[in-house]
């Protein structure tokens, strides 16, 4: 019986081939150490040059795709804008159309007046009863506006351009280099005069310096509301550009544009009533202080007024706004793009987006946060459709009462009311989040149209 060597046989085997386990194991981790490490190096370096300057940008460069050669991430998400896509309570449908001479389009957004016509009653003998469809993207902005059929219905100023246009640099050129000057004479041109001065809608130009890329306001509309607004709240001079936080630029350069406004006066003066307050009722007084109406209307006499897309001031009556969420962190979310950080800009709904849109805060499923936003939208839409017919019925006993022929003074009372109901419920209608940016405030909003309705019905019995 031979001895069993302990040096040899399944024991040594195994010995060996576990050293050789661990051997391979402990390289491996170090290659993968190795790799991670010049993985963060890589990003840090990464990090470091956020862009490589292939071009030089100044203060006149209009063209977003000059722009886009130095930041190809962000001129990819703006080119973005062109998508359009329904939620359930926005966003646009493709309508195909047979192009004209006058029109070019052969697609546009559905007709919010085919949707609903009983907007037709609420601005009978205003542009908008003649055209006015779903929103669309950025891209769009300057495109929908030239050919709109209200270009046709009434005779608009440059002043419109404001919004819809990148007119920074125009601006500027009109004015000899002042911006305020160029201003003012934008708005008294006649608006296919304005038009040809502009080539592109929103640009990078009309948020960002392009030295530093930095944020900024270059809207003197907005400057001026906001000066009028800390003003009324006792801060004199104040300049957004000079005091606003970078978080706070993030909400005023949208604001530069989702606002309520009107044309002052024979020159079209673009102004934000703001010197009240943001609120519709504080907007709503300073326009009754100003005398100020956008038309007559054409059915009952009443001088009325038409909101535009009050999100800014909506917003600021939100939760978001208090909590110091700004319009960008929802509509323009940061994404991870390799080591960058960067703003989203393909701008949209955040329904369209939820993940990055209201996960980092909201830590719930799609589908919840995607059902609480529509249960808010829901009920907005329900309490908007209760106003409406209130409007419309007070619209019709107004122009029955005329027909019969109640004397003008007796209609005073009953049209005082339609032009505050119906300023009321358009600050809801008009303004696009379908009551979410602050759903307590539009339900006030359209509650009191509702009762400023029925009070203008029965003022005329």
């Amino acid at each position: 019986m031979s001895e069993v060597n302990p040096q040899s046989g399944p024991g040594k085997r195994s010995r060996v081939a576990f050293a050789v386990v661990v051997g391979l194991v402990a390289a491996l981790a170090a290659a993968g150490t190795a790799a991670l490490l010049v993985n963060i190096l890589e990003r840090k370096q990464e990090a470091k040059s956020p862009f490589f300057r292939v071009t030089t940008l100044t203060d006149e460069t209009v063209d977003p795709e000059t722009w886009g050669k130095n930041f190809p991430l962000q001129y990819d998400g703006y080119r973005r804008t062109v998508d359009m896509v329904r939620t359930r309570f926005g966003g646009s449908e493709a309508v195909q159309r047979q192009p004209t001479a006058a029109d070019p389009r052969s697609i546009v957004a559905q007709s919010r007046l085919e949707e609903d016509p009983r907007l037709k009653t609420i601005w009978a003998g205003y542009p908008f009863a003649r055209d006015f469809r779903e929103e669309r993207g950025h891209a769009y902005m300057l495109l929908d506006q030239t050919y709109t059929e209200r270009q046709i219905a009434a005779k608009q100023p440059g002043t419109c351009l404001n919004c819809h246009a990148s007119t920074y640099v125009t601006y500027k050129q009109l004015g000899e280099g002042d911006l305020f000057l160029g201003f003012e004479k934008m708005n008294a041109l006649p608006y296919a005069e304005a038009r040809k001065r502009v080539t592109h809608p929103i640009s990078c130009i009309d948020c960002h310096h392009p030295d530093t890329m930095e944020l900024r306001v270059t809207r003197p509309a907005f400057i001026e509301g906001m000066r009028a607004l800390n003003s009324g709240q006792g801060l004199k001079d104040y300049d957004v550009n000079r005091s606003a936080t970078r978080q706070e630029m993030r909400s005023f350069v949208c604001g530069q544009c989702h606002v309520e406004y009107y044309f002052k006066g024979p020159e079209k003066r673009l102004v934000y009533p703001w010197a009240k307050g943001l609120r519709a009722d504080e907007i709503l007084a300073y326009y009754d202080e100003q005398g100020f109406k956008d038309w007559t209307h054409e059915q009952s006499g009443a001088p009325a007024l038409k909101a535009q897309h009050p999100e800014f001031e909506l917003w600021n009556q939100g939760v978001h706004s208090r909590s110091g969420v700004a319009c960008a962190d929802c509509h323009m979310p940061y994404k991870r793009e390799g080591a960058l950080k960067i703003s989203d800009h393909h701008v949209r709904s955040p329904l369209l987006n939820l993940n990055r849109a209201c996960q980092t805060c909201h830590h719930f499923s799609e589908a919840e946060l995607k059902g609480r936003a529509e249960t808010i939208q829901q009920r907005t839409f329900e309490m908007r459709n209760r106003a409406m017919d209130a409007l419309v019925a007070l619209i019709g006993d107004l122009q029955a009462a005329k027909q019969t022929g109640k004397p003008e003074g007796a209609l005073q009372a009953a049209q005082q009311k339609q032009r505050q109901a119906q300023f009321l419920l358009d600050f809801v209608e008009a303004e696009n989040s379908m009551g979410f940016h602050a759903p307590q405030e539009a339900a006030r909003l359209l509650a009191q149209s509702i009762d400023l309705s029925r009070q203008g019905q029965l003022s005329l019995r």
